[in-house]
């Protein structure tokens, strides 16, 4: 029996359509249900807060594993880590360093064992953060799921405010120089928990996850697939609030972790410097010697 080619043709973009809704169900499914990714939690003195954060993590269906980062944190801390770890010691993996590692270290850390591990994502999140963020925490994973994202950010100023200063600039400098400003507005992996694929952890150099801005370079150049996947207002993620002096290392750091991706996207050599001034903040502080012995041992 003749049929037209059109026929033949419709009957597979049919099929193919129908393989597609299938893929995203059980991808959807996967990711409510399915114990899926490690938590990567760096955590420096916040005893008040750790505990509560991890409760909430261990909670959630989609982590596995939760990996805390001690990073150089006082008795108190280590001692609060310890007590939830107690409850849920299948879970739970403390990494203790005794010195202080620098601000981010801990993440590239956490990358290197969650790529080890061998599951499908990481997601990290800053043991800080005590807001009420949960359920919006969970649908981002369910959104970066059924959407492939292998860099899924979290829109921390989702009202439309008027952001001005160095932080915001360099983070839509980079957001431009990258083609991401459309989608990504300001959005970076330094501010607020982010989800991660292993595409992506087994793509970038460990290192670089100690200079969050970065990743969404090598996203770029590896035509990875990056988009915000959820709005959480930065005020819900409560973050613990320092002083004056702290808040401004802060910005001068992310503002040179962002210069420092625009070099490594034009292919120059990495510098922190904008127009004669030196944006180091924390960076100084960094453990890149602690983070590559740590490397070499595992």
């Amino acid at each position: 029996m003749y049929e037209s080619p059109g026929r033949n043709v419709s009957a597979v973009m049919e099929k193919k359509q129908r393989q597609e809704w299938k893929d995203q169900n059980e991808l959807i499914y996967y990711a409510r249900r399915e114990n899926m990714l490690t938590a990567i939690v760096p955590v420096k003195n916040e005893e008040e807060r750790i505990g509560l954060l991890l409760q909430r993590l261990l909670s959630m269906e989609q982590v596995r594993q939760i990996l805390v980062i001690l990073n150089g944190s006082n008795e108190e801390t280590r001692l609060e880590a310890e007590g939830v770890f107690r409850q849920a010691a299948a879970k739970i993996k403390l990494i203790s360093f005794k010195e202080p590692l620098g601000i981010d270290v801990p993440r590239a850390i956490g990358a290197h064992l969650a790529l080890i591990g061998g599951l499908p994502y990481a997601l990290f999140v800053d043991g800080d953060l005590v807001g009420e963020f949960i359920t919006e925490l969970q649908e981002l994973i369910v959104n970066s799921v059924s959407r492939k994202l292998d860099l899924a950010l979290v829109d921390c100023y989702p009202y439309g405010q008027a952001l001005t200063g160095p932080l915001f600039y360099f983070r839509r400098l980079l957001n431009e120089e990258l083609g991401f400003w459309p989608k990504l507005g300001i959005a970076t992996p330094s501010h607020g928990p982010h989800l991660v694929s292993r595409r992506l952890l087994s793509a970038v150099p460990c290192e670089d996850f100690a200079v969050p801005p970065t990743l969404l370079v090598h996203a770029q150049q590896l035509a990875l697939q990056v988009d915000v996947a959820k709005a959480i207002p930065h005020l819900q993620l409560g973050s613990s609030v320092k002083n004056h002096q702290h808040s401004k290392l802060i910005v001068d750091t992310i503002a040179g972790d962002c210069l420092e991706a625009l070099c490594l996207a034009r292919r120059q050599t990495r510098q922190r410097e904008h127009e004669g001034r030196k944006y180091l903040g924390y960076h100084s502080k960094r453990r890149f010697d602690l983070l590559k012995a740590f490397l070499a041992a595992n």
